[in-house]
């Protein structure tokens, strides 16, 4: 099994540091959330708490992860770097597919395309985009994300989006895994059918085998089943050695954990807590898996 550090709503300064002790303890990638901007408002329930609000304040760091992920590159040089997840629906599609190309070029082909949705309906109003065409057009800018990783021209045509003849370079020298995130029944199928993997939202171990197995199950239905594909969790209630062999157990690839939490931690806790705990979880985990 591969691990990847989860690094969120932490002081900007940590970010460098984090990446460094990840590549130093064995771990194999480093996961960054997208999260553009706090609607102080909303009509989205958050899915992943019991009362659907959000835990974190309004005033906590989200960096931006098309900045912070090259400049943690820069500093490392196996570390892959992964977005979890970016939502991609309220961006436009040929920017996008542009900044995630180069950023896995920069980063000599370490950087893994996390997509997702959001639950928030103003990310799409701010944005400029539409709420209730989300999943649709992830799955038409996912098309276009694959055409122009070719490297070749192409001309796309599709239900929401029209681009003319045109090309996108430098393209990655490896294949630049695209990787969706989720729960509802099209998610799972998406991912089953466009994507090179699939990452599960914080939730229970049980409730992630369930998704495991919907998603081997769509692969065959679509014939896809014949290809690579990763499959990561987040499971909430997998902190230790044991917790992690069950993932394994039931067919996850990669772990994403957040360590310093299971030792007493907070997300604002000092670099330094950070760092031990890092340490702590490769020689306690992944040392032994």
């Amino acid at each position: 099994m591969k691990f990847a550090l989860a690094v969120s709503m932490c002081d900007a300064s940590h970010y460098l540091p984090l990446a460094r002790a990840a590549e130093a303890h064995g771990w194999t990638s480093l996961a960054v959330p997208d999260g553009p901007f706090y609607p102080k408002q909303t009509r989205g329930r958050y899915p992943y708490t019991e009362d659907g609000e959000r835990f974190w304040p309004d005033d906590i760091p989200f960096m931006d992860p098309w900045v912070v992920i090259p400049a943690m590159a820069a500093v490392t040089e196996r570390l892959r770097f992964t977005t979890f997840v970016v939502k991609l629906p309220i961006r436009q599609p040929v920017l996008m597919a542009k900044q995630a190309m180069s950023l896995a070029v920069i980063s000599n082909d370490r950087f893994g395309f996390g997509i997702g949705l959001s639950p928030w309906p103003e990310d799409f109003s701010i944005c400029e985009t539409e709420w209730k065409t989300r999943g649709a057009r992830c799955a038409e800018s996912i098309e276009i994300l694959q055409e122009a990783l070719t490297g070749e021209f192409f001309e796309h045509k599709g239900k929401h989006y029209d681009f003319p003849n045109m090309s996108i370079n430098p393209v990655p020298g490896k294949p630049m895994p695209i990787i969706i995130g989720g729960t509802a029944t099209p998610v799972l199928k998406r991912a089953a059918r466009l994507a090179d993997g699939f990452v599960s939202p914080n939730t229970t171990s049980d409730k992630i085998k369930e998704m495991v197995d919907k998603i081997h199950g769509y692969r065959k239905e679509y014939g896809t089943d014949d290809k690579p594909f990763e499959m990561i969790s987040v499971a909430i209630d997998a902190f230790d050695l044991d917790g992690h062999k069950r993932l394994e157990e039931m067919g996850i690839d990669e772990a994403c954990d957040m360590p310093w939490l299971y030792y007493g931690g907070k997300f604002t806790s000092p670099i330094g807590v950070k760092i031990d705990a890092i340490k702590r979880f490769g020689d306690e985990v992944i040392s032994k898996m």
